[in-house]
């Protein structure tokens, strides 16, 4: 529709109903300067006093209905990962049969600390028809160094079937891509000793409480030990299956088959003491933990 055709509708002859206005000058204005009124410039507003003061003569008690408790200083807040936890956790304790005869065996472990650094303790060993055999215990600290992985370093203590050998310790240890549960550790003993040990596990869930957990380990030594029948290169090999059921979380009993194996100059040591250079064991024990 066009309004310009429309008789009567002209707005610009309406009296102030032009498109366009002058503009007010407000500096024309009597009476209007606002910076000659007292505390309106800029830094003369003095805020100061909306802020604090004493309270009204009838303002309530904070503390009234405390029954005796008052608000004090809120103590700083800890992270989670400065929290200090425990665990002991004997992985297997378990009797043993082979064709050589019975025996026993624990894998044990016990750690104190924080998310970021943690003193472990441990140890491994056996018996064999009433005699001690090899006994490894040590001592690390462990410091995370990526998530769900730590480096160790301490002592290693070896003792049983023969002569004692004490051995400074570095290592990882954790748990890697499809989570196998992992532990490498390099050692130096006295008299230029080295030494080298890998173990990883793995837990298969047949449900949440039946579990079937493969497992191998493999040692490796620089030099013949012949006190303790040991030999230079890859030394033993052990690989175990065991089928455990959690009865609570603390607490499996479980059953297996565990291989061992002696290799090169440790299975020629093994030999000659009338020794099974390898073995097979059914085994069964416990996993606790608290």
């Amino acid at each position: 529709m066009d309004h310009s055709k429309m008789l009567g509708m002209d707005h610009s002859s309406m009296p102030g109903m032009k498109p366009e206005a002058a503009p007010m000058d407000h500096s024309k204005m009597p009476g209007m300067d606002h910076g000659s009124m007292p505390g309106m410039k800029p830094d003369a507003m003095q805020m100061g006093a909306m802020q604090g003061g004493s309270p009204p003569s009838d303002a309530r008690d904070p503390d009234a209905y405390s029954n005796g408790l008052s608000m004090g200083a809120m103590n700083g807040m800890d992270m989670a990962d400065n929290d200090r936890y425990g665990q002991v956790l004997i992985d297997r304790l378990e009797a043993t049969h082979s064709k050589d005869g019975n025996g026993q065996a624990l894998d044990a472990q016990a750690w104190y600390g924080t998310d970021l650094n943690k003193l472990w303790l441990k140890v491994d060993g056996e018996r064999s028809n009433g005699k001690l055999g090899a006994t490894r215990t040590e001592a690390l600290w462990n410091h995370a160094i990526a998530p769900y992985w730590g480096l160790q370093t301490g002592l290693r203590h070896d003792f049983g079937d023969g002569p004692g050998r004490t051995w400074a310790a570095i290592g990882v240890q954790g748990l890697s891509p499809y989570w196998f549960d992992v532990q490498a550790t390099a050692y130096v003993g006295q008299g230029g000793r080295t030494a080298a040990r890998v173990e990883a596990e793995y837990d298969i869930l047949f449900t949440q409480r039946l579990i079937l957990q493969p497992n191998v380990k493999a040692s490796f030594y620089g030099r013949n030990d012949p006190e303790r029948g040991i030999g230079s290169g890859l030394s033993e090999v052990e690989a175990g299956l065991r089928l455990r059921y959690e009865v609570s979380r603390k607490f499996a009993p479980y059953i297996g088959v565990v291989w061992k194996g002696k290799f090169g100059q440790t299975a020629d040591y093994a030999r000659e003491a009338g020794h099974a250079m390898r073995e097979t064991q059914v085994v069964a024990g416990l996993r606790v933990w608290f």
